[in-house]
């Protein structure tokens, strides 16, 4: 079946390219797949809430997109393939995308889905609570419904980044008569979730594990396979390790296991490790200050933190080579937005020495400039040891940290909701275009209390927010890549956070599961094609 789709202008093809070649091609199987079994997941840290539409973190995103589904998913490529819709096109000025819908899709209490969940979800929720879905959906002006199984959106201004935006981890549908009325960062339902998806939500035991089962009623039949999905909750990184060697658990991906332990784990006859399936997860390793805070909103002082932060020691002894040193904010796998021409902060404590008495902040007697606190995502080991890496960099410096530990909702909180921090340590995906995963680490309107993963630090620049916004709507291949070239020598100019290594993420898994990767999403697909072999 091709998906008919108009580019929105001849000068935005290679932006578009998604849009190319729709023709769907079946996934070619090695082997009948077999019905039946449990697949044991790892999933570290225990998630905040089991909906992505309202909390973009790692775990969240894994647990989510087996319940919920997007409008469509991606292949390895980009190329979009159809989930809860079925055909797309756009008008030939791209302000309009229309959508037709899946017929005889129910939610998992029975309700028939309908466009009035797409229409909600986008409108309500995508575009006022999700971390990234504010600038993504910023030109989104209506969302409209002629029947039942059509939506129509409605655009201020072209906005081709969009159509990368809606799988199901990243833009899951929600059902309107859940959260219609109610404050949807507080719903419920979040916690015992009621989508689409292969798999139902069964129970939740906090500590312990998240289980699903199989939805009887899935239209995409005989999917899934599974009987059942298990998520165990195991903290503890070795005792993570001996899960997956023991076969007590099949899959672990991300933050799974130390790093020093991956090469043993390879060795073992029934366990691979694969980097597959995380071409849509582009992740970097930032280190972000709290523009709040009197000695850290001068520009001088997070350019000196800068010179006394070693990431090659990172790279090398933090990350054992599963991550590169990261010279600009936006990924270098994503090669028509990255540049290394911007500046740069070699390792040098003498400059930074400098830069610190030159801002004003000079040695007391006791030998301090300050004092900072060092928070870290409960993600991964390395993240604890990148605190300690630079607690020990800062008080060659003159400046005392103190790393503070905690579980995923306080720390969560702590940032974003409460922003009582210095220094936060995290990961975060640039997704598929700068719009989705990286906007909102810098435009001022993304500054939002309570939602995780956004503008945490309080920046607030009318230069950067003029070039974000003119980025969005650049359809000129050419010209929007310049207007990033300038968003990240801005970046790293002003040094609200600061990207330490690119990430290359792995996932273990037992040679008798199947189908981990049939599409780009891995760990954040549906998993309805997943078996175990037996």
């Amino acid at each position: 079946m091709i998906r008919h789709l108009h580019h929105f202008t001849r000068t935005a093809a290679s932006a578009l390219a998604i849009f190319a070649g729709a023709t769907i091609v079946g996934q070619v199987f090695a082997a009948e797949p077999t019905r039946g079994g449990t697949l044991s997941m790892i999933l570290n840290p225990e998630p905040a809430v089991l909906a992505s539409g309202v909390n973009s973190a790692s775990p969240v995103y894994t647990v989510s997109p087996k319940i919920f589904e997007g409008l469509v998913t991606y292949d390895p490529k980009f190329k979009m393939l159809p989930q809860l819709a079925t055909e797309w096109t756009a008008s030939p000025d791209g302000r309009t995308i229309t959508f037709k819908l899946r017929p005889g899709v129910k939610w998992h209490d029975g309700r028939p889905f309908t466009s009035a969940d797409v229409q909600y979800t986008f409108m309500e929720i995508l575009k006022k609570v999700h971390s990234r879905g504010k600038a993504t959906f910023l030109h989104l002006n209506a969302v409209q419904t002629p029947d039942a199984l059509t939506a129509v959106f409605r655009l201020a201004e072209p906005s081709p980044y969009l159509m990368r935006a809606l799988a199901g981890a990243e833009s899951p549908i929600m059902p309107k008569h859940i959260y219609e009325g109610t404050d949807p960062l507080k719903n419920p339902a979040n916690l015992a979730p009621i989508g689409t998806g292969p798999f139902k939500f069964k129970e939740w035991q906090r500590g312990s594990h998240i289980m699903l089962v199989r939805n009887p009623d899935y239209w995409d039949k005989p999917k899934p396979y599974l009987d059942a999905l298990i998520f165990r909750i195991i903290p503890d990184g070795s005792a993570r390790a001996v899960a997956l060697e023991s076969g007590a658990v099949q899959y672990g991906t991300q933050y799974v296991v130390p790093l020093n332990d991956v090469q043993r784990l390879k060795s073992l006859p029934h366990l691979a490790v694969t980097t597959a399936g995380y071409e849509y997860n582009t992740s970097v390793n930032y280190l972000e200050f709290n523009l709040r805070r009197p000695y850290l909103r001068d520009r001088r002082v997070r350019q000196a933190i800068a010179h006394a932060t070693n990431t090659d020691f990172l790279v090398k002894n933090v990350w054992f080579g599963f991550a590169e040193k990261a010279t600009s904010p936006v990924t270098n796998k994503q090669i028509d937005f990255h540049t290394g021409n911007v500046p740069q902060y070699p390792y040098d404590l003498k400059k930074a020495e400098s830069l610190l008495d030159e801002a004003g902040f000079k040695r007391g007697a006791d030998g301090t400039r300050f004092k900072v606190t060092i928070d870290w995502s409960p993600s991964g080991e390395m993240f604890r040891q990148t605190a300690e890496v630079l607690k020990q960099s800062l008080a060659r410096i003159g400046i005392p940290a103190e790393i503070r530990s905690q579980d995923n909702p306080t720390y969560l909180r702590r940032v974003w909701t409460d922003n009582d921090f210095d220094i936060n340590i995290f990961s975060a995906s640039n997704i598929a275009d700068p719009v989705i995963g990286l906007q909102r680490f810098y435009w001022s309107k993304s500054i939002q209390k309570g939602v995780s993963y956004s503008n945490g630090s309080g920046y607030n620049n009318p230069a950067m927010d003029k070039i974000l916004e003119a980025a969005q709507i650049e359809n000129n291949p050419a010209k929007r890549k310049a207007l990033y070239a300038q968003m990240q020598k801005l970046v790293m100019t002003d040094l609200p956070n600061m990207g330490l290594v690119y990430i290359q993420w792995f996932s273990i898994y037992d040679k008798k599961v199947k189908n981990l990767n049939t599409t780009g999403l891995g760990p954040y697909e549906s998993f309805s094609s997943v078996y175990i072999e037996k």
